[in-house]
């Protein structure tokens, strides 16, 4: 577990807990941060990203569930909140259950995942956030008690998260159920029948209920899922485009590249150089 004095690396950190205001740059320009999970609570602020609907008053309590290794960052300066890093080691790997349901709260939503509290949740959650944050300033020796009260503030997350997604119509439920099975199988099938199968019912239906839902197609999904993973590893690995292309399938490059610039309308290389330029000059920001 992290010191509570302003640390410069991660790599030996398990969990990370800041007010935002005192979120240091050395946390925020560390490299180690690809390998945490992410959860900003914003206090009483307006959201980091643009709302479909702004007839409704949106300053409030945000949540923003950042996987590893995504994308895009949130800028974060200057709010009021509190911030949770942690790494997939402090959980309990045996709970397989536990790590699926965080996967999925993490995932659901693609780039980052975001849900606004309403003020029952928000008072319950920082009831159980005082309990981990006092038990986290006392320093290495309590990781026992604080690696349980994060799990209850992760497992009253999911309650909220799954009652948003789930607890509409049961086209929705297919919605997050499509999004479930593509997680787990878009490297290696991008056939919408297969995830059609898989939910019992046509292609022509699923593709249906996710233009509805999503504005997209099935197809457009898995693509998008796939240009997601390129985007990731362009970024945090170092590979070359040509690894990159195998890693994801691509029987060679010149097909990846084809496809790269038809789904984002630049190169992959084009998209290197970019994302290389915008950390150096805005790290830490949505892109």
């Amino acid at each position: 577990m992290i010191n509570q004095s302003t640390e410069s690396r991660l790599e030996s950190a398990m969990i990370y807990i800041r007010n935002l205001h005192n979120c240091p740059p050395s946390y925020l320009n560390d490299p180690g941060r690809k390998d945490f999970f992410e959860i900003v609570w914003l206090k009483n602020e307006d959201p980091l990203h643009a709302l479909k609907d702004n007839d409704f008053e949106v300053k409030g309590d945000w949540i923003y569930l950042i996987p590893p290794y995504r994308v895009h960052q949130l800028n974060k300066a200057g709010k009021n909140g509190e911030l949770i890093s942690f790494k997939r080691e402090i959980l309990e790997e045996e709970d397989k259950e536990f790590l699926l349901d965080i996967f999925k709260i993490f995932n659901v939503q693609g780039e980052f995942s975001c849900l606004r509290l309403e003020r029952p949740a928000a008072e319950e959650l920082g009831g159980i956030y005082e309990l981990l944050i006092g038990e986290y300033q006392k320093g290495r020796e309590n990781l026992i008690i604080v690696k349980a009260m994060l799990k209850v503030f992760l497992l009253k997350l999911i309650k909220v998260k799954e009652q948003e997604f789930t607890g509409h119509d049961i086209q929705q439920k297919r919605v997050y159920e499509f999004l479930m099975l593509l997680e787990g199988n878009y490297l290696q099938v991008r056939n919408i029948d297969f995830y059609a199968g898989k939910l019992d019912i046509s292609s022509k239906r699923l593709n249906q209920i996710l233009k509805d839902k999503l504005g997209k197609t099935g197809t457009q999904i898995i693509h998008d899922r796939i240009i997601l993973e390129a985007k990731r590893l362009i970024i945090h690995s170092e590979h070359t485009i040509k690894e990159i292309a195998y890693q994801l399938g691509f029987s060679d490059r010149p097909y990846f590249s084809r496809f790269f610039k038809k789904q984002t309308a630049q190169t992959a290389e084009e998209f290197q150089k970019q994302a290389q330029s915008h950390l150096k000059l805005k790290a830490n920001t949505l892109i």
